[in-house]
């Protein structure tokens, strides 16, 4: 899977967040100008991105942007 080999460039272009390496930990509420309905824009992005269907249910378990790329990246597994 290529799309989310640069998260963080991923983030920028679908939520327009500057955010970078460094804020791949950070508690998703602690981002500056983070608000949860990026989390929504994040899934809509990887599914256009992958033509796959994904879990909101699980993405709304993620607390950090890693945790949102591993289950975004579990999902596009075949």
């Amino acid at each position: 899977m290529h799309r989310f080999d640069d998260f963080p460039a991923f983030v920028r272009y679908e939520v327009g967040l500057p955010v970078g390496a460094g804020d791949l930990d950070l508690e998703l509420d602690r981002l500056p100008g983070w608000d949860s309905l990026y989390l929504l824009r994040l899934l809509l992005g990887a599914e256009a991105a992958t033509g796959r269907r994904l879990d909101l249910a699980d993405l709304l378990e993620a607390r950090t942007l890693r945790e949102v790329r591993a289950l975004l990246e579990a999902g596009d597994a075949p």
